[in-house]
């Protein structure tokens, strides 16, 4: 008898289908691979050892169906690749010796015989899924990499022409969430398209996208590479005469391996803002292009007055840490102590210079 669509059900594990298109994937694939390729790439990229030995373990769990859409006479499932990717390992030796899944426990012949069906819920399409997916995988209880958070977005948007409004009302979105994962992708794709970028040339295994969406979000970077317009990017919203600035930002961002350029961005805090405020400042900005660090041209970006302000703050911070600290964790040394000394006598020395400043500011004939 044929399952009614949306309740659960059984189905052979002959019928089920690993999903080309899972967004969990979406940094990882750039083409559409055959079956077993989808299980090397799950197994080593997303931990589907544990899930393989939890149902070593315990069997599968029927109260948890794997989400499924019919394609052609078989099923594939969009909710529960892992799941499925544990149970074709577990009861295959031969695709555990070629995936290189050799440390998986074997499992009893009735267990073996058990997961030969799986516990299914069918549906008709994608679309009819994508609020559950949203709110599940985006704003929920199992988040997928922010990547794949934001093709799976812009697929909602320009497949199925849902507006982002209605996509950050549905999986419960009260930050922009949503907004901010599509025109960071936008942009992203432009670079691809017409600024020279290769994602897969970048020098870090991860694809750190959130550096990329956060910048697009802030009014430096968007005046830097002409973003205008409304809150929602159109595609392609860089104007051509931006793309080498676009290009530019990408391998700050990310860097080049085939140009032996390392990211710029070490991480997100403090390096991103530091790169905000230069990318602001001509000066600094023309410093950073010609081969400066960009600690440098961030100094030369906020001048000296914000810089010594800042460096201030920061030192009295770290003498409250060495403060709080002292009794725990000085043991007597000698050499802190003429260290300590030493900073006694730089904090005299600055206190002296910025005494001489004030009384000759306040000597300066005042002008009318």
């Amino acid at each position: 008898m044929a399952a009614k669509e949306g309740l659960p059900d059984k189905l052979p594990l002959t019928q089920l289908l690993l999903d080309d298109q899972n967004p969990r994937l979406a940094s990882t694939l750039t083409t559409h691979p055959a079956q077993e390729e989808l299980v090397r790439i799950l197994w080593e990229d997303m931990a589907v050892d544990e899930v393989a030995l939890s149902i070593a373990a315990n069997g599968f769990y029927a109260h948890e169906p794997l989400i499924v859409i019919r394609k052609s006479q078989k099923y594939v499932v969009v909710e529960g690749n892992r799941r499925l990717a544990a149970v074709l390992l577990l009861t295959d030796a031969n695709l555990r010796k070629r995936v290189g899944a050799t440390d998986l426990p074997p499992i009893s012949q009735k267990l073996a015989k058990d997961l030969q069906t799986l516990p299914v819920s069918i549906h008709g399409s994608r679309q009819d899924l994508w609020a559950y997916l949203g709110f599940r995988h985006i704003n929920g209880t199992k988040p997928w990499d922010s990547f794949s958070k934001a093709q799976y977005v812009a697929r909602l948007r320009e497949q199925y022409k849902i507006p982002l409004k209605e996509i950050a009302r549905r999986i419960g979105d009260r930050h922009s969430t949503v907004l901010r994962f599509y025109n960071g992708y936008v942009v992203l794709q432009q670079a691809e398209k017409s600024a020279a970028f290769d994602r897969a040339d970048r020098v870090r295994n991860r694809f750190f996208f959130s550096h990329l969406y956060t910048a697009v979000d802030q009014p430096e970077f968007r005046r830097f590479i002409g973003l205008r317009g409304g809150e929602e990017l159109k595609s392609s919203p860089v104007p051509r005469t931006k793309l080498r600035e676009l290009r530019d930002l990408m391998v700050w961002l990310y860097g080049s391996q085939s140009r032996n350029i390392p990211p710029t961005i070490r991480s997100q805090n403090p390096d991103l803002n530091y790169l905000r405020e230069v990318v602001g400042n001509p000066s600094s900005l023309a410093s950073l292009r010609r081969g400066s660090s960009l600690q440098r041209a961030y100094e030369m970006s906020i001048g000296d007055d914000r810089r010594f302000r800042e460096a201030l703050t920061l030192a009295k911070e770290e003498l409250q840490d060495v403060k709080a600290t002292v009794t725990t964790g000085y043991k007597g040394e000698r050499d802190l102590q003429e260290l300590m000394g030493d900073v006694s006598l730089l904090v005299e020395s600055i206190q002296t210079d910025m005494k001489s400043v004030a009384q000759r500011r306040l000597a300066r004939p005042r002008t009318r």
